[in-house]
């Protein structure tokens, strides 16, 4: 009887829930709560919803933070600016990363990955988002802790920019089909 190249199944394929553990702890790690990441879906949504309440802004940033795509982008993102901290890249890599290089772009690409899971109204509100810079995205835009940020504000804007589209869906749903709670949400 043939081996598998691994005894166990779990040195093979990470748990969902392990992934999910890690990316919120890396994200926390690097100075940003996900009541930041809420405030930002909060900024984006409250003239349009005058009932909305952090917590609801901050359910669906947790919604968006449970996705695969989200996690695999926002663990990258974050290695590359832990290794361009630590001068760990090859130039001219190394500078772009580190500069934040205006023409890089990269770091937005990645972000945009994230904008897709909930159609074009993530694209707009992360173009906004990332053009006004408001709350956390302020501080890691000027590292100001110190720390390099070049993708993870991104990201974080990415985020945000997806919870509220996620918001605006549910809220719509709910509000044509007249059922329960704007927060719930069978397509996740």
């Amino acid at each position: 009887m043939d081996k598998e190249p691994f005894e166990d199944k779990e040195q093979m394929i990470e748990s969902e829930e392990r992934i999910h553990r890690t990316t919120l702890h890396q994200i926390q790690e690097r100075g940003v709560r996900l009541e930041d990441i809420a405030d930002l879906v909060y900024r984006l949504q409250a003239e349009f919803y005058p009932d909305l309440t952090l917590a609801e802004c901050g359910y669906h940033v947790e919604k968006v933070l449970q996705k695969r795509e989200v996690q695999n982008a926002v663990l990258t993102g974050i290695q590359l600016d832990r290794l361009a901290e630590q001068k760990r890249l090859r130039a001219p890599l190394q500078n772009l990363i580190f500069n934040d290089e205006p023409l890089y772009g990269v770091d937005e690409i990645l972000a945009t990955s994230i904008l897709h899971i909930y159609g074009s109204i993530g694209m707009t509100n992360y173009g906004y988002i990332d053009r006004v810079k408001p709350g956390i995205l302020c501080r890691l835009n000027n590292r100001e802790d110190g720390e390099i940020h070049t993708f993870l504000d991104d990201l974080v804007g990415a985020i945000a920019a997806a919870a509220a589209a996620r918001l605006s869906h549910s809220r719509k749903r709910a509000r044509d089909y007249g059922r329960g709670s704007p927060q719930e949400d069978p397509t996740d």
